[in-house]
C-alpha cells in the first residue's frame, strides 16, 4: 500500500479512496487498488450491440454486485465499439453470479456472451519485421559469373 501511495503520491486530482477519512495521504483511486491487490475479476463481454453503452453495460450487469468498470472497446480510427467489453467486479463470486446470469441473455436486441477475461498477450514478441537498414552486399555470398567453369574433383 504504500508503494502504491509513493507511486501515485504525486497526482492529487485523483478521487479519494476512502472518502470518509480525513486523513492527508496521497489519494488512490479505487481501479488501481483492486487491480493491485487482484481482488477484482474481469469478464469479457463479446456479441454487444454497436450501440451498448459503457453505461448501459455497467447497468446490466450491476444488478449482479458491485462493478468497479465496465468499457466498451472502440476503434481508434472511427471511434465505433468492435462489438465486445470487459466487466470489473469487486469480488470473483459476484462475477461467477453474473457469468452464470448473463451468459446467452439479450443485450440491447444481441445475444451476449460471457467468460472469464484472459491476460493480455504480447504480439510483438521476437525479432521485429522490416526494421533497421537493409543487409549490404558485401554480406552476401558473392558469385562471379565471370569467373571459369568450376572446377570438379577428380577421383
Amino acid at each position: 500500500m504504500a508503494a502504491i501511495r509513493k507511486i501515485v503520491g504525486r497526482n492529487r486530482n485523483l478521487t479519494s479512496f476512502n472518502s470518509n477519512s480525513n486523513s492527508n495521504c496521497s489519494l488512490i483511486p479505487p481501479t488501481l487498488f483492486i487491480s493491485c491487490r487482484g481482488i477484482a475479476s474481469k469478464l469479457f463481454v463479446g456479441g454487444l450491440s454497436f450501440y451498448t453503452s459503457n453505461k448501459g453495460l455497467s447497468d446490466a450487469f450491476s444488478q449482479y454486485g458491485q462493478v468497479v468498470e465496465a468499457n466498451i472497446v472502440v476503434d481508434r480510427v472511427s471511434d465505433k465499439s468492435k462489438g465486445f467489453g470487459f466487466v470489473t467486479f469487486a469480488s470473483h463470486d459476484e462475477a461467477e453470479k453474473a457469468l452464470s446470469e448473463m451468459n446467452g441473455k439479450t443485450l440491447d436486441g444481441r445475444v451476449i456472451i460471457v467468460d472469464y477475461a484472459k491476460p493480455k498477450t504480447s504480439f510483438r514478441s521476437g525479432m521485429p519485421i522490416a526494421r533497421g537498414p537493409p543487409e549490404s552486399i558485401a554480406d552476401r555470398v558473392k558469385v562471379n559469373f565471370f569467373d571459369e567453369e568450376p572446377k570438379t574433383q577428380k577421383s
